[in-house]
């Protein structure tokens, strides 16, 4: 079964003169433990695709199937319940609550999920401890490097166990050196099966992953292993 199966997607924004075709029919298979890099210039659909992937968005029309389930036509409560479910997000920015802990950052989505106290904290620990990052749980974000903090968020998407982890620019605030590490991260975890769609305009980035998807024009321009591939070229 595919994690993602995705069918003549499109995106259009608008009406009459101002109409806009953010994606113009985009298709899309991502097996089980693949690294996917998601690259393209700006304004080439990636973002937008990016939306349409994580939930965020629904698309004009197309077929959607995300670990065996039909998302596309999904709405309100159906759709964040899908979202909270099947995908771990993580982004540039972190997005912590800087007031609490690594762990209680890390418990959220089982907060959401309706999850009990001592299954919360279980689970916030042992995905700290994937990331390793056990040792900083009683820390607090603004006590922790950029590197820690994106593993924190790291940490944060695996806890639900996701059919997949959707990372939008994920080494964009860090130094070359933590970004090193977060790609390493990614690359452990990906040996042990976790799924990874990585949205990126650093080749260096993408040439990490698998398969390098290019969207340009709201279409998919190329679609390649990464072993030997220019990105951009």
């Amino acid at each position: 079964m595919k994690v993602i199966e995705a069918r003549e997607l499109t995106k259009v924004y608008g009406r009459g003169e101002g109409r806009v075709e953010a994606l113009a029919g985009v298709s899309l298979d991502v097996e089980p433990g693949e690294w996917v890099s998601v690259v393209g210039p700006s304004g080439s659909g990636k973002s937008t695709l990016m939306n349409l992937l994580g939930l965020l968005d629904r698309p004009t029309s197309g077929n959607y199937a995300l670990d065996g389930r039909e998302v596309s036509g999904l709405r309100g409560g159906d759709l964040a319940r899908a979202r909270r479910e099947l995908i771990g997000f993580v982004f540039q920015s972190y997005n912590l609550l800087p007031r609490q802990s690594a762990r209680k950052n890390v418990e959220l989505p089982l907060v959401y999920a309706g999850t009990r106290g001592a299954e919360r904290r279980k689970r916030a620990l042992a995905a700290l401890e994937q990331v390793e990052l056990s040792d900083r749980a009683g820390h607090r974000p603004p006590e922790l490097s950029g590197g820690q903090k994106q593993r924190v968020a790291i940490a944060r998407a695996l806890v639900s166990r996701p059919a997949m982890l959707l990372a939008d620019e994920p080494t964009g605030n860090l130094d070359t050196k933590s970004g090193e590490g977060i790609l390493d991260l990614f690359g452990e975890l990906n040996a042990t099966g976790v799924t990874l769609i990585v949205v990126t305009h650093d080749p260096e980035v993408a040439r990490r992953g698998d398969r390098i998807v290019d969207i340009r024009d709201g279409l998919v321009f190329a679609d390649e292993r990464s072993r030997g591939l220019e990105v951009g070229e």
